[in-house]
């Protein structure tokens, strides 16, 4: 039998740079050749060959409630008929706004965009037009989108290909980011003192999953909200992955902190180019048409994302939603965390609430530095072990996996089955 995936990729490449429209699907990071997808449903994806694979990806997270749920599929349908793009305002974006605000108390004001890219990147805008500064801060590793003034020391596809900054960034822009380790206060302060009264903004995950799952140290985040607040430069929270993932009200709510500018993208989608940034109500005013710094999208606020988004919320409401994903996922981890430990194998399962990556190092990964340090070619060989039983994880070592209120205790331990078996190999 011919392979599809094969054939699709060869004819891609003639149309699509390296057949792909990002680069990590490529799977350059793990070699063979990327699988085409034909459909998924519940926890599974089918390939174009026919394979079924137990998805642990999600769409690099998006789908919380794993592949074409039916309530969402009706809700979509519904709003098919009214239309699919107006370019105007509609009733649907004023009841998600007041929604995201009921979800993330800091998020007093909101616009829709997109993508998690458009998000940052008008967030950035955003916070060097609040304060009149130009400089920014980022964590070594922090992946934020392809944002020019953000692709440095990067994360996720950068650090797969271990080229962290991009060509076509000019030297002058990249000159405006500085940055520097995860878990690390005194370097944020160092730089501080150098930089005095010029820093507009310190963006990052406040748990990273862009350079794999990396938790933050007791204290960190608050003591960075308070130094920011001290300096008079804006937090920005990505949460575009844990928002809505770790808890109703993401990361902010788990670690008590009320960032001035959020970023969301991802799970509040269902699936569709949705994103979202917003926060202080005084900051989200400088905004166009009442402030002067522009902003704007001809799809932003889609009527179809925008349906899919309130399904979303809807879903999410339930008092017990995420203690009983987490719950589920953490039986799934101390599993993993079982053959680790009674095998010594030199392997690191880092989680977080439903997301969570398994780096082959045998040291704790804290920061950027210390997730490079795991064999990317072990996990290649774990990834295509795993592939051919039928699991289907990120084709990057640096990525966050993830477990969806569609993985049922029955199939996850037969998953377990399998990755004892491609960790004891």
């Amino acid at each position: 039998m011919a392979n599809k995936n094969t054939k699709l990729l060869k004819h891609a490449c003639k149309h699509i740079p390296s057949g792909v429209n990002s680069p990590v699907r490529a799977f350059r990071a793990v070699g063979g050749d990327p699988f085409f997808i034909k459909r998924g449903k519940g926890p599974f994806i089918w390939d174009e060959n026919g394979r079924r694979y137990l998805d642990f990806c999600a769409s690099w997270g998006p789908l919380i409630f794993g592949h074409a749920p039916e309530g969402l599929l009706k809700r979509l349908a519904r709003a098919m008929k009214s239309g699919t793009s107006f370019g105007a305002p509609t009733a649907g974006e004023v009841e998600l706004a007041a929604r995201i605000h009921d979800f993330f108390p800091s998020i007093e004001k909101c616009r829709l965009v997109s993508s998690g890219t458009e998000a940052v990147m008008s967030a950035v805008r955003l916070a060097r037009g609040f304060t009149g500064r130009k400089k920014i801060i980022k964590i070594d590793g922090g992946y934020h989108g392809h944002v020019d003034s953000l692709l440095v020391k990067a994360g996720s596809g950068g650090a797969t290909f271990g080229t962290p900054d991009s060509a076509g960034i000019p030297e002058e822009l990249a000159a405006l980011t500085f940055t520097v380790p995860f878990n690390d206060f005194e370097a944020l302060e160092k730089i501080a003192r150098r930089e005095k009264n010029s820093i507009a903004a310190l963006i990052l995950e406040p748990v990273p999953a862009n350079m794999g799952v990396v938790l933050p140290a007791a204290g960190y985040l608050k003591r960075i909200s308070e130094w920011c607040d001290d300096q008079g430069v804006l937090l920005i929270f990505d949460e575009v992955i844990t928002g809505f993932r770790l808890a109703k009200g993401g990361a902010q709510e788990v670690y008590g902190v009320r960032p001035d500018l959020t970023c969301l993208g991802k799970i509040i989608g269902g699936g569709l180019p949705l994103a979202v940034f917003g926060g202080r109500a005084d900051i989200m005013d400088k905004l166009a048409p009442e402030g002067p710094v522009y902003q704007a999208g001809t799809l932003s606020g889609n009527p179809l994302a925008v349906s899919a988004a309130l399904w979303v919320l809807d879903e999410l409401g339930g008092n017990n939603f995420h203690k009983n994903l987490n719950a589920k996922a953490e039986l799934f981890f101390d599993g993993i965390h079982r053959t680790i430990s009674e095998n010594a194998l030199p392997a690191v399962l880092n989680t977080s609430g439903s997301m969570f990556t398994l780096f082959f190092t045998p040291d704790p990964v804290t920061d950027y530095a210390s997730a490079k340090k795991a064999d990317a070619k072990r996990y290649a060989r774990f990834f295509h072990h795993c592939a051919g039983h039928g699991l289907y994880f990120t084709p990057s070592q640096f990525e966050a996996n993830f477990i969806s209120t569609a993985h049922t205790e029955t199939l996850l331990n037969r998953a377990l089955e399998v990755i004892d078996e491609a960790l004891e190999n």
